[in-house]
């Protein structure tokens, strides 16, 4: 007669117990370097605790980048733990992929990537219970309602770090003056980039006691040695004058082209490198090229660079480092349109002059240094851009004397990070540290 099913498991369950002895015995003999015996016995049992892990959340591509300092401070500082990036945009998440791959190999297996959820309550609770962080870290801005407010409710302390509010952004969440109180109450611990920003979250409701100056995080920017070796051997290789123009928006690659045809009636070999922002759109900006008539290779298809490439179009992601270098002059996009700017210090960290449009609303705390230094000047046309391009390239000396500046800049207004972490330190338990 055959055993019911419930029995058998009982059965087999019993072996088990009995065997015990034998099978402590064989585990205890393994030889595992990467975990001690105590520890292998317990995963057997089933005791290993809830993996330690911290919570950092970035909206996009510029987010991640500026985070890379912070990521890999979290990491060498909280050898315990894993941490989880979470994105609101795809190229947020390819930039955070890519970001992973460049770490080392054990650093890969404690970094992963996910989508944040949205915002509602029920996702919110999930995403916090199965996560379960010792710390919430978001970036900057990234103020969402339900999500602190489940990160109270299950103990999380939540720090924003990078904390940045522009004049734009704090007018348009003060229409939701309530609602951001609330959100900013769950707050262990702002980290504000600058006393402009502080005061802004506290007009909001963050509360004055968990608010704290610490600096901008994107002045942390990690050696740029390999990106210059490799962007100052394709300038060799290509033997003419390069300017790049890197994180380019919709409707300002017309007049970047407008600006390169008058350079290139003063440099008739001059490259332009076009960089645009949104992978979407990189399709878009070579059929621009194309039907404006211009010479032009795509990255992304390997075609080399000749004597006859007008125009480089850098259709591939986490190489703009490199391309940067491999110009004498940078130009940084989203800026001659009125969405806000760019990034500039990225090409200020290679020892590259930059050149920016009126429109840096978005980067005006970074800007405001390294214009007072001379190293990034602002251009409000096709015109005035063709005529600074001429300017650094007729004289290479001054070009290469305000891009020293421009790392002199960098160099004096780092710190942020150590002061970041320090803060960060008194919200983990020291037993999980």
């Amino acid at each position: 007669m055959a055993v019911p099913t419930s029995w058998s498991r009982l059965a087999y369950s019993a072996a088990l117990y009995a065997l015990s002895p034998l099978i402590t015995w064989r585990i205890w003999r393994e030889q595992v370097p990467t975990y001690s015996r105590m520890q292998r016995l317990g995963m057997r049992l089933g005791t290993l605790p809830p993996e330690p892990r911290l919570w950092l959340h970035c909206a996009s591509v510029g987010e991640v980048r500026a985070a890379r300092p912070l990521i890999e401070g979290l990491l060498t500082r909280y050898p315990r733990h894993s941490l989880l990036l979470t994105t609101m945009t795809a190229t947020g998440a390819e930039q955070a992929q890519a970001l992973i791959h460049e770490q080392s190999e054990s650093d890969q297996r404690r970094l992963a990537h996910r989508f944040l959820p949205l915002d509602y309550p029920g996702a919110a609770r999930r995403f916090i219970g199965r996560v379960k962080p010792a710390m919430a870290l978001l970036f900057e801005t990234e103020l969402w309602p339900n999500l602190l407010n489940a990160c109270r409710r299950q103990g999380v302390p939540v720090a924003v770090v990078n904390g940045r509010l522009s004049p734009r952004a704090y007018q348009r969440y003060r229409r939701w003056q309530p609602l951001m109180a609330n959100a900013l109450a769950n707050m262990s611990w702002l980290a504000a980039k600058s006393s402009e920003d502080a005061e802004r979250f506290k007009a909001l409701g963050c509360p004055a006691e968990v608010t704290s100056v610490v600096g901008s995080l994107k002045f942390e920017i990690p050696s740029q040695d390999e990106a210059l070796r490799e962007g100052e051997y394709l300038h060799r290789q290509w033997g003419m004058p390069v300017w790049v123009a890197g994180s380019t928006r919709d409707g300002e690659e017309t007049l970047l082209l407008q600006a390169h045809a008058q350079l290139r009636r003063r440099h008739p070999n001059a490259l332009l490198i076009l960089a645009p922002r949104h992978p979407q759109r990189f399709d878009e900006v070579a059929c621009l090229c194309r039907d404006e008539g211009w010479s032009f290779s795509r990255r992304s298809e390997k075609q080399p660079v000749t004597e006859q490439t007008q125009v480089y179009l850098a259709d591939t992601l986490g190489e703009l480092a490199v391309l940067y270098a491999a110009g004498s002059v940078a130009y940084v996009g989203g800026s001659l349109v009125p969405l806000g700017g760019q990034n500039v210090l990225e090409p200020a960290a290679l020892g590259r002059p930059v050149l920016s449009g009126p429109s840096i609303e978005n980067f005006s705390d970074v800007a405001e240094p390294l214009l007072a230094a001379g190293a990034l000047a602002l251009v409000d046309s096709p015109d005035a851009l063709a005529e600074a391009l001429i300017d650094y390239l007729d004289h290479p000396g001054d070009a290469q004397q305000k891009g020293q500046a421009g790392r002199a800049v960098i160099n004096a207004q780092q710190g942020a990070l150590k002061r970041t972490l320090d803060g960060l330190g008194k919200l983990v338990p020291p037993s999980l540290a």
